[in-house]
């Protein structure tokens, strides 16, 4: 049995780890909120960029067919996963999110062309025997994404050429409340102009039907290139979001555990208190008896 002073030692030690499991915590929504208003700052955006690609493939559509627009070739994956740790089962499901996605395609996942972002991500996808093609370091804030993104943004150009990559996805957490997530996919390219009308009349808001004058190719890569921009930029607020959502869930659970052992560390000091203060007393007690004892022996 441990001895008070080691006892008060283990419950200091608990009380200091509480502290920094709270304040992790803290740090933890304070993260989700900024990644949060960054997504939000992009709406509108956003919304502009849709608008425009759904002008050009409406227009598109009368002059040539909506399956042209797709190109055969290997998949490629971009996952977001994390860089640090405590952030419980969070890489692990979308890796396995990932990796079953395709699983009616009966296609193996070195078949696969993979980007990652996120060093733990790394390491799980290639614990899988596959091989990545191109890593990158998620950013510490809000306002590091977009140079990030910037940077996948020019490698997926080398990337498509040089794995003659037909389709590319998009895998990611995507938060769904203060401590839960869900995974997400999304096709990155080609993309699919169904998904600008899937969920409305094709009519256009406004009285006048939309117009543009530039070149129709310059215009539809422009608007293409920002579409992946905001689609990227997007996808990386919202793994980060989820990322510090399931570190809030870790450090509850964590907080749990911490609690129940205060409350065993502090009975078993309580215990072993009380228990040193009755052999203080019964000492004390058979102190007193033996010298009244041996009193009493000196006067008989």
């Amino acid at each position: 049995m441990q001895d008070l002073e080691t006892l008060k030692r283990s419950i200091d030690s608990t009380r200091d780890l509480q502290s920094v499991v709270r304040t992790m915590k803290t740090l933890a929504a304070v993260s989700i909120r900024q990644y949060e208003q960054a997504v939000d700052s992009l709406e509108d955006y956003s919304e502009t960029v849709e608008q425009g690609l759904k002008m050009v493939l409406w227009d598109l559509e009368r002059e040539t067919s909506l399956s042209e627009l797709h190109t055969d070739g290997a998949t490629g994956i971009i996952i977001f996963g994390s860089d640090q740790g405590m952030c419980g089962q969070f890489n692990e499901q979308i890796a396995l999110y990932a990796s079953e996605y395709f699983s009616d395609d009966n296609l193996r996942l070195d078949q696969f062309a993979w980007m990652v972002i996120g060093s733990r991500i790394q390491g799980k996808i290639q614990d899988t025997g596959v091989d990545v093609d191109f890593e990158f370091t998620l950013p510490g804030s809000a306002t590091s994404i977009a140079p990030l993104v910037t940077d996948i943004l020019t490698n997926i150009d080398q990337w498509r050429h040089q794995r003659r990559l037909g389709r590319i996805f998009i895998f990611y957490n995507q938060r769904v409340s203060a401590s839960t997530y869900k995974p997400h996919a999304l096709q990155l390219l080609p993309i699919d102009p169904e998904r600008f009308f899937r969920h409305q009349e094709r009519s256009w808001p406004s009285r006048t039907l939309p117009l543009f004058t530039m070149n129709r190719s310059v215009l539809l890569s422009r608007l293409i290139r920002q579409y992946l921009f905001v689609s990227l930029f997007r996808a990386c607020a919202e793994s980060l979001a989820g990322e510090n959502a399931s570190r809030i869930a870790s450090m509850q659970a964590a907080e749990r555990n911490i609690k129940e052992r205060l409350v065993n560390l502090q009975s078993d000091f309580n215990q072993q208190r009380q228990t040193s203060i009755t052999e203080e007393l019964l000492d004390v007690v058979t102190g007193f008896e033996a010298l009244k004892d041996s009193k009493l022996n000196e006067s008989g």
